[in-house]
């Protein structure tokens, strides 16, 4: 089954951005995080003609705004030409169906289906692809009914392929059928691929391998300084959600020590429960990780807000007591002040400018400080006859000096503070 495209049936569609204020939000906040619907809206292909606000002391239970709110909605809409209403919050089923029938012929959408058309455009790996239609397959399920004729229209259309109905089944029963079918499918799929990943990370483990994720708020920068550490040619675009596709790289933290390197999934405030779900075994990189590298957008009005809503989803993963460095970068668009500012406030913090290359050898040298956290020391004197376990040193430790004597091979050696039990036997006493 193809990935439903919500937005993008033709090119830049006209659309009406919806923002709402509930309880002490700020009307700078909400100004920003309309400004962010805006941006992500161009991102998934629309052209917004116009927005528009509501301050509300709780949502409409119908129709999450008040109707006669959704009534000047849709006169803006027909007023501007617009194809589809874009809502900054996650509509119920029933509240999407509601404000289609005040608005008929304009597509509605939610936050959530949104960035879900988004993660549809841009995934590229055959995982990404398949986590984006199952978190698409969950969201369409209890929409189903109300979506049916939207569906209908698109590609080919759910039920256009397949067993056909039933004796008295519906169309929405068998549409309903077909997409448990696709859910179970495309669960069982990702679960091999996670089982594959999983099998690798083990092997990394088992050599020793330190594993630091960059982690961060959609484009602030982590793929330019995955490149700019590595030397790799990671695809790096000025839009939100360039990345879906988790890369992995070494890293030289010094003439004798290298870590792995990941890059992983950008996120953003509200990110959809769906896309957490779907993305488990992706986002399973960062929970096992042995150290992440939180990548701020240094000269974002809304920077704090990003670092609260980027330790929000580290805490969905369980991976919020991680050892972490905060990272700002793009400190190139910052004067003195606001970088001394920084310094100030996190001073355990690492200034970099990714595009520049300026300040990458703080963020080697805070990696270092950790893996020194893990690793150990030891004068080691391993016999000829125990081969195998200086085979095995050679691919879990950092070899800092070896000789050959009569007795067998004597190293001066960094290793994994977990491996210190099997090699205890060979440290030369004194040492």
């Amino acid at each position: 089954m193809k990935q439903t495209s919500f937005v993008t049936e033709k090119a830049a569609e006209k659309a009406v951005i919806v923002g709402v204020q509930v309880g002490a939000e700020t009307d700078w906040e909400a100004e920003q995080t309309l400004n962010e619907l805006e941006h992500l809206a161009s991102t998934a292909g629309a052209e917004v003609v116009d927005r528009v606000s509501q301050r509300l002391s709780k949502p409409n239970v119908r129709t999450f705004i008040g109707p006669g709110k959704a009534e000047e909605i849709f006169e803006a809409a027909k007023g501007a030409g617009a194809d589809i209403v874009l809502f900054d919050v996650d509509l119920s089923p029933s509240q999407q169906k509601n404000l289609e029938d005040i608005m008929p012929n304009i597509k509605i959408l939610d936050r959530t289906g949104l960035i879900l058309d988004i993660f549809a455009q841009r995934a590229r790996s055959a995982e990404g692809k398949l986590q984006v239609e199952l978190a698409q397959m969950n969201y369409i399920l209890p929409r189903l009914k109300g979506m049916w004729g939207h569906l209908e229209r698109l590609s080919g259309g759910i039920g256009t392929r397949g067993p056909t109905r039933g004796p008295g089944e519906t169309q929405l029963e068998s549409d309903k059928r077909m997409i448990r079918k696709r859910i179970q499918r495309l669960t069982n799929e990702i679960e091999e691929l996670k089982r594959n990943r999983s099998v690798q990370r083990q092997r990394r483990q088992k050599q020793g391998v330190f594993n630091v994720s960059l982690v961060g708020y959609t484009n602030a920068g982590k793929s330019t300084l995955l490149n700019a550490l590595t030397g790799a040619d990671v695809l790096v675009e000025d839009k939100l959600f360039a990345t879906l596709d988790s890369t992995t790289r070494k890293l030289a933290v010094d003439h004798r020590r290298e870590v792995v390197l990941s890059d992983t999934v950008g996120f953003i405030k509200k990110l959809p429960h769906q896309l957490v779900a779907a993305f488990r075994s992706t986002l399973d990189e960062v929970r096992m990780a042995d150290l992440l590298l939180h990548v701020v957008d240094a000269g974002h009005p809304r920077m704090e807000g990003q670092i609260r809503a980027v330790e929000d989803v580290l805490a969905k993963l369980e991976a919020e007591d991680k050892p972490q460095i905060l990272v700002f970068n793009k400190i190139d668009l910052l004067d003195d002040a606001d970088r001394e500012r920084l310094k100030r406030v996190y001073p355990e913090s690492v200034l970099v400018s990714a595009v520049n290359g300026v300040g990458l050898g703080g963020i080697r040298g805070a990696v270092e400080r950790e893996l020194q956290k893990r690793t150990v020391r030891l004068h080691l004197l391993i016999p000829y006859t125990k081969g195998s376990f200086l085979q095995r040193l050679y691919g879990t430790g950092t070899i800092i000096s070896e000789t050959h004597t009569a007795d067998g091979t004597e190293l001066v050696v960094d290793m994994p503070l977990g491996d210190l039990g099997e090699y205890a036997q060979f440290e030369l006493s004194g040492s």
